[in-house]
């Protein structure tokens, strides 16, 4: 298994493909969300992935620096492939681009917008609740902030 980051403009046209097809699977036709998933702030984003050794992606989040969704660095769009959640690539991510953040970005504040079921899941990595609870695309979400 190999991580990659890339700026947007240091995608190959493959990858971008393979990113939005990824996330399409996940949150439009398996969460069943309807939305506009491209939102023009993956442009100034970070993308960090997963692809395995047939070539496949498995695993994304996208890194958006100060200013774009927050005030503080966040991490968006998480999701690993259905047939990946059961090999640990979600915590080996999440701890890929907190490592990131902290040592190329020379940040220590994190906010995002979790989905509730996953709260114990980012607690893990020391995210602590800072909203109270909201629908967002009829899933319920909440506000979690990281402060090294």
């Amino acid at each position: 298994m190999e991580w990659k980051i890339k700026k947007f403009n240091d995608l190959t046209n493959i990858e971008l493909y393979e990113i939005l097809r990824l996330r399409s699977e996940v949150f439009i036709l398996e969460q069943n969300c309807n939305y506009q998933d491209l939102d023009r702030k993956d442009y100034d984003s970070y993308h960090l992935f997963q692809i395995n050794e047939n070539n496949e992606f498995t695993a994304y989040l996208r890194i958006l620096p100060k200013g774009i969704s927050y005030n503080e660095v966040s991490i968006g769009r998480v999701l690993t492939k259905p047939s990946n959640r059961k090999n640990k690539s979600g915590r080996m991510m999440i701890e890929t681009a907190i490592n990131f953040i902290e040592k190329q970005l020379g940040e220590t504040e994190i906010r995002i917008s979790a989905q509730k079921y996953l709260i114990k899941f980012y607690e893990s990595f020391g995210f602590k609740i800072t909203s109270d609870e909201y629908l967002e695309d009829n899933i319920p979400h909440v506000e979690m902030f990281y402060n090294k």
